[in-house]
């Protein structure tokens, strides 16, 4: 089997951003810092995540990091998290909980083509676009 998984990086926020997205979506967090593997961090970014993996109930898989002081780091620019389902009550909860403290860039509404469709910037500058399948 072959996954393809959103790998986001952080400056220093990836531990909270990880939590946040484990309580929108549910499911078990895995954290590992730059402190557990010798020589990886000065003990000033030690307690850095090295490697985050979210593993959600609904079968996603979010994973993401810190980016060092000595790296340069690029907020996350011209691409965006999709998802999207049947179930209408899911995705408005996942839209409710990413929009706390984010941007609505399009709020979540009906669409010509069906469904429901909404787009937003969450409070760690993710984008969003999260949709409810028209029905068939």
């Amino acid at each position: 089997m072959t996954t393809l998984n959103p790998y986001l990086s952080f400056r220093d926020r990836a531990r909270e951003a990880m939590s946040f997205y484990q309580a929108v979506f549910g499911g078990d967090l895995t954290i590992d810092e730059f402190g557990s593997i010798d020589g990886m961090a000065d003990a000033a970014e030690a307690h850095l995540v090295l490697h985050a993996s979210l593993t959600t109930p609904d079968g996603f898989t979010l994973m993401a990091s810190d980016t060092p002081a000595h790296m340069t780091y690029t907020a996350p620019s011209g691409m965006a998290i999709s998802v999207s389902g049947d179930d209408e009550t899911s995705i408005r909860r996942f839209w409710d909980g990413l929009s706390e403290g984010g941007s609505v860039t399009q709020p979540l509404g009906s669409p010509p083509w069906g469904g429901l469709f909404g787009m937003l910037t969450d409070r760690f500058g993710v984008d969003w676009l999260l949709a409810v399948n028209a029905p068939a």
